[in-house]
């Protein structure tokens, strides 16, 4: 069995270890335990170890634990690829939908949250490596994009999310520090449910070189839990 325990106070570690050479506070930055594909027993080994967060890729798989993690006090994040078929099962369950990249998926959020009289708080993926294959808005599209959604009622733009190319580590920082120029770049744009808190970047394979470049919400599945198997 994978120390998952052992593993999660590692990552929380080595994020205090990567804040505090960058000048920054290790409470400062959060972590989302990504739960796709674990099982309920190493899920909740996590959670004795301290684990807050929680991240889920797909929408069915975030409704069948949706339970386990509202007993455990879990804030809970949608991460995957958003659909718009899906997002009636995450506004209200979500705490937070980090994956949200078009005015239609904004615009659906804001639908279906208006009409269950909740308010949602949604992240804007960006491209930030311009990948054709990838989900995300262009960089240079970002705060057309922030217009366009600012007044879209009941929900709320807590800030930036990204999926840097496959670079690994150190390579990964050319990224995230342009990741982190285009945050501030559209920090101060005076919006209307436009409140710029959170930068989440970096993932199992990077998630120290993120912290370094600024990020304060990092994603991590196989540090904390393993290789994932896949069904």
């Amino acid at each position: 069995m994978i120390p998952v325990a052992d593993n999660y106070r590692i990552v929380c570690e080595k994020v205090a270890e990567a804040a505090y050479k960058a000048g920054r506070r290790a409470e400062d930055i959060r972590i989302v335990a990504v739960t796709k594909f674990v099982e309920p027993e190493r899920i909740i080994k996590a959670f004795e170890a301290g684990c807050r967060e929680v991240g889920e890729n797909r929408a069915q798989e975030l409704t069948d634990k949706y339970g386990l993690f509202r007993e455990n006090r879990q804030t809970v994040h949608f991460i995957g690829q958003l659909q718009l078929n899906k997002v009636k099962y995450l506004v209200g369950r979500a705490d937070l939908i980090q994956s949200a990249d078009r005015p239609e998926a904004f615009a659906e959020i804001s639908r279906v949250a208006n009409n269950r009289g909740v308010r949602q708080d949604v992240l804007v993926e960006v491209n930030i490596g311009e990948e054709p294959q990838k989900a995300g808005v262009a960089p240079n599209d970002l705060p057309e994009l922030l217009k366009r959604i600012s007044d879209l009622p009941s929900i709320c733009v807590k800030g930036l999310m990204c999926i840097p190319p496959a670079a690994g580590g150190q390579g990964a920082a050319f990224y995230f520090a342009r990741m982190k120029e285009l945050f501030e770049s559209v920090k101060d744009m005076d919006l209307t449910g436009y409140v710029p808190e959170l930068l989440s970047m970096g993932m199992s394979g990077d998630y120290t070189s993120a912290v370094a470049e600024g990020s304060n919400m990092v994603r991590v599945g196989s540090a904390i839990f393993g290789a994932r198997t896949m069904r």
